[in-house]
């Protein structure tokens, strides 16, 4: 079933979903979790030595969000915490770090307006990404499930992106296409259209998604609290478009493999698949 038949079917409760999400507010706590897939010669490195070095970096990834949402609005922010760094792991001679680089990047969406601004940083430069939100073609299964105190419903949604990547010792970037698919599982018990990170567009809010490797899941999650929840635009760095920003990166990686051009990596290079 697609979700749009969905809101047809609910559009005729329309007062009654109204009635109870007016003036609901509140705060989702959510904990993240990557699958990896770490890929190297196996004449270079003991498959013990990867496995260990894929079970220090799995147990370092995972993450905790607040998600401060209005009937609206929303924001989605890492939580401060002490293993919110770079993960890093060390086996047998070999060390990985990876930095996810978001750790204090506030992400603001507006459902009502279907717009975003989201923090971000290139090369030590703060920007701005402003743009309209993007809209998923959501699919229910029919499938539901509870979480925690919640009954909540399976939807699915699927795309062909292009990827871009390159290594050390490489001339020009490798595009491949690669399927994304997700999966969320939103309770009507809170009826607000917000979610994990860019995702929204369903009739109640996503306590738990899956998406190219990472897995959200929400771990409580607090209703009308007592003090209020402020929802905060943000403010700091220059605007940008998300086409002129993926335009930029773009230019900026091109220039540091002409750098690196010509250049491969030790005989100890690895390649880290985050997902599938």
């Amino acid at each position: 079933m697609n979700i749009r038949i969905l809101f047809l079917s609910f559009a005729l409760m329309g007062s009654v979903f109204t009635a109870t999400a007016q003036g609901l507010t509140g705060r989702a706590y959510y904990k993240s979790s990557s699958s990896f897939k770490i890929s190297m010669d196996s004449s270079k490195m003991a498959p013990d030595v990867i496995a260990d070095l894929q079970k220090q970096l799995k147990k370092q990834m995972e993450r905790e969000y607040v998600l401060s949402f209005s009937q609206t609005e929303s924001n989605w922010k890492q939580v401060e915490s002490l293993g919110a760094g770079p993960a890093t792991a060390s086996s047998g001679g070999a060390s990985i770090v990876i930095s996810t680089g978001n750790q204090d990047r506030l992400l603001y969406k507006n459902v009502a307006e279907q717009n975003y601004i989201k923090e971000e940083d290139l090369m030590g430069k703060g920007f701005l990404v402003k743009d309209s939100l993007n809209i998923y073609d959501w699919e229910l299964t029919g499938e539901s499930k509870q979480i925690g105190d919640y009954t909540c419903q399976k939807a699915i949604y699927s795309r062909i992106v292009d990827s871009k990547t390159f290594s050390m010792g490489q001339d020009e970037m490798v595009t491949s296409k690669d399927t994304v698919n997700v999966t969320a599982w939103f309770t009507m018990q809170i009826p607000v259209s917000h979610g994990p990170d860019d995702f929204w567009g369903l009739p109640g809010l996503i306590l738990e998604l899956q998406n190219r490797g990472m897995t959200y899941i929400a771990e409580r999650i607090v209703l009308n609290p007592n003090e209020a929840v402020e929802i905060e635009i943000p403010k700091k760095g220059e605007m940008i478009s998300s086409k002129d920003y993926e335009a930029l990166s773009e230019e900026k990686m091109q220039e540091m493999m002409k750098r690196y051009s010509g250049k491969p990596g030790s005989g100890n290079e690895m390649v880290i698949k985050i997902g599938n």
